[in-house]
């Protein structure tokens, strides 16, 4: 469905598997959020970039309703961060486009 995925594994020991159980999820739109939320336990991170999670957004990709809003995050600590936002503010003295 057009999302990119990428795992990064942190342990206090040896890590033989690839990534078998996530427990915290970074999700940069809703398609992210929608292609991977099945894959975390209950009381997983959950880390969104609110700044992607517009109407037409997250209508593109079936919900109803924005998850950040509808209760059916409610199992996760959810986490809403405007990384877009943020981004673009921390590089805002640089010649560079949003792209």
């Amino acid at each position: 469905p057009g999302v990119s995925s990428f795992q990064l594994h942190f342990a206090d020991h040896d890590i033989l598997t690839p990534g078998d159980a996530p427990n915290v999820l970074v999700a940069m739109n809703p398609a992210a959020l929608k292609a991977n939320i099945g894959d975390l336990p209950r009381g997983a991170e959950v880390i969104v970039n609110t700044d992607e999670f517009t109407k037409r957004a997250v209508q593109k990709v079936g919900y109803d309703a924005s998850p950040l809003e509808d209760g059916s995050l409610d199992g996760y600590h959810l986490h809403p961060v405007p990384l877009t936002t943020l981004t673009v503010e921390a590089l805002k003295e640089f010649d560079l486009t949003r792209k």
